[in-house]
């Protein structure tokens, strides 16, 4: 299982991420199932760039704040993590200082879930979606919002590296009250 980091943080700011990507490997990538768009860009580099899997290209939004970045899926999905990758070196006063995450049905009706303030953040940085009671591990939603309310040194335009976006596996097996987590106990799981 590899370890997942999700920075330093200093009175409620996340200040530090990862330059490698670690996620725990209970979790799956559902980005992928999603429609994404975007509030608005600038030619050349549009929303695309937030799921190339390229840190050396971005989403660089145009004109006034918040800027959102918004992720529909077809069906209701469990979303357990955000992840983005932001870079204060390379990207200034473009860098998001504060990051609103709201989740709904569709624009109607989303609710904030979390607000994150970020400073100076280099690298991956990991955003839970967990509640406050333990037994909310995961938000169950049809739709994401991530929105930036504010860059550094009151930078008006953002730039986002990459989004990614978790939740829970699905238990290999149904009916089963426990799951198996190794690739051989899954091989060996069923009778053929």
């Amino acid at each position: 299982m590899a370890e997942s980091s999700e920075g330093e943080e200093e009175e409620g700011k996340l200040t530090v991420g990862n330059q490698v990507l670690m996620v725990e490997d209970d979790l799956r990538e559902m980005g992928k199932n999603a429609a994404w768009s975007v509030s608005s860009w600038k030619s050349g580099n549009g929303v695309s760039y937030l799921r190339d899997d390229n840190l050396d290209t971005y989403w660089q939004s145009d004109g006034a704040q918040p800027h959102s970045v918004n992720i529909q899926f077809q069906k209701k999905v469990k979303l357990q993590l955000v992840v983005l990758y932001v870079d204060f070196k390379l990207d200034e006063s473009y860098t998001p200082s504060k990051i609103s995450i709201r989740a709904g049905d569709g624009f109607h009706n989303l609710k904030d879930i979390k607000t994150v303030e970020l400073d100076k953040p280099r690298g991956w940085i990991h955003i839970s979606l967990s509640g406050n009671d333990a037994r909310e591990t995961f938000v169950n939603t049809f739709m994401l919002q991530i929105s930036v309310l504010s860059n550094h040194l009151n930078g008006r335009d953002t730039h986002v590296r990459q989004i990614k976006l978790y939740g829970p596996r699905p238990n290999p097996i149904p009916h089963q009250p426990f799951q198996f987590t190794s690739r051989e106990f899954i091989t060996y799981a069923s009778i053929r």
